[in-house]
């Protein structure tokens, strides 16, 4: 049986050699394994991967619109499956979706300007139902 078919491979990781001298590339592998660590996605307690949406401007409207929904009660605590209503915070989280799409006026595809707005009026009507109850 050749080394290919064992199924695995073994590294010494040890920084001194058999004579108890430092060995030369135990200096590089401490910037290697931080290396791998960043590019690697992050892992959940199961050790499973979990995937990351690309960083953009509908992604970022995205999260702030769910974290407006789970203010607004609509959205279960994720850790404890409860939901909760805090309208102070629902709304501070509605008026810094409105701000953004103000300080991005004239830099925005239609699509993301189309997205915001709709995101926007979907919240504001929660809101304002939340707010009666």
């Amino acid at each position: 049986m050749s080394d290919e078919d064992k199924g695995f491979v073994v590294k010494d990781r040890r920084s001194f050699d058999e004579k108890g001298d430092l060995k030369e590339k135990a200096a590089e592998e401490p910037a290697e394994k931080k290396a791998a660590e960043e590019k690697s996605p992050p892992r959940t307690e199961k050790g499973e991967t979990t995937p990351l949406p690309e960083a953009n401007f509908t992604a970022l409207i995205f999260s702030l619109s769910s974290t407006a929904l789970f203010h607004l009660g609509d959205i279960p605590d994720p850790q404890t499956g409860e939901k909760h209503m805090d309208l102070p915070m629902a709304k501070q989280t509605i008026d810094t979706i409105a701000m953004l799409q103000q300080k991005t006026t004239g830099n925005l595809t239609e699509e993301e300007k189309k997205f915001t707005e709709i995101i926007l009026a979907d919240l504001r009507w929660r809101f304002i139902k939340a707010s009666k109850q």
